[in-house]
């Protein structure tokens, strides 16, 4: 698996108001759809494309378009959903899955209940999009589970990841045929005894929405 966690001072100030207990609910999701736009521009840098003619005002020349079939986009609700505007507004002409998976607080296992995806994904890019990745349970589970239908190239998009969870999502995707890559805006210092990531910035689907799960 390959991690890319860029460098860039814009994502390092998002983060920094994303952690803010004072942020309120409005604020943090621009913020999460802004961060997540910068995050995008780095996970798309291999995207799938092939030449196209074109004629400009002053001759023809060729640039290149999306390949098909289109790049899947694939929140993982509920907090993925906050991430979804900002990937889409990058990538528009992707088409956009949706895959409802739970954490056990007890035994911090991933539960998938509900999947909104194509059935055949052979072939197909997949961005997967969540947040957090604490323990890294729950996006091991969504790639092996777009793996199985085929997805070849799998790329998970995080705002934080801890350092346990880059190391059991590295360990459980290795041996798919799929090529995966996790890109995420910080690695933090560690998980607590709750798994929640340190210093993290909290549960991110009630900061998102306001609401408890």
């Amino acid at each position: 698996m390959r991690v890319i966690n860029p460098d860039h001072r814009l994502i390092a100030h998002k983060l920094t108001y994303l952690r803010d207990e004072r942020t309120d609910s409005p604020t943090f999701r621009r913020l999460a759809e802004e961060l997540m736009t910068l995050l995008a521009y780095e996970a798309t840098r291999e995207v799938r494309v092939e030449p196209f003619e074109i004629r400009t005002p002053v001759a023809p020349t060729t640039g290149i378009k999306l390949s098909n079939p289109k790049p899947l986009v694939v929140p993982i609700l509920r907090a993925g959903l906050g991430m979804l505007e900002g990937m889409v507004r990058l990538l528009p002409s992707a088409e956009v899955g949706f895959l409802g998976m739970q954490r056990n607080e007890e035994t911090l296992e991933a539960i998938t209940y509900a999947n909104r995806l194509p059935d055949d994904l052979t072939g197909r890019q997949v961005y997967v999009l969540d947040p957090m990745l604490a323990t890294g349970g729950s996006m091991a589970d969504a790639i092996h589970y777009l793996a199985e239908r085929g997805a070849d190239d799998i790329t998970a998009v995080c705002l934080l990841a801890a350092p346990e969870g880059v190391a059991h999502l590295g360990e459980s995707v290795d041996p798919l045929a799929a090529t995966v890559t996790l890109v995420t805006g910080a690695i933090d210092e560690r998980l607590n005894e709750l798994g929640y990531i340190v210093p993290g910035l909290g549960d991110a689907g009630d900061r998102l929405y306001g609401v408890a799960e």
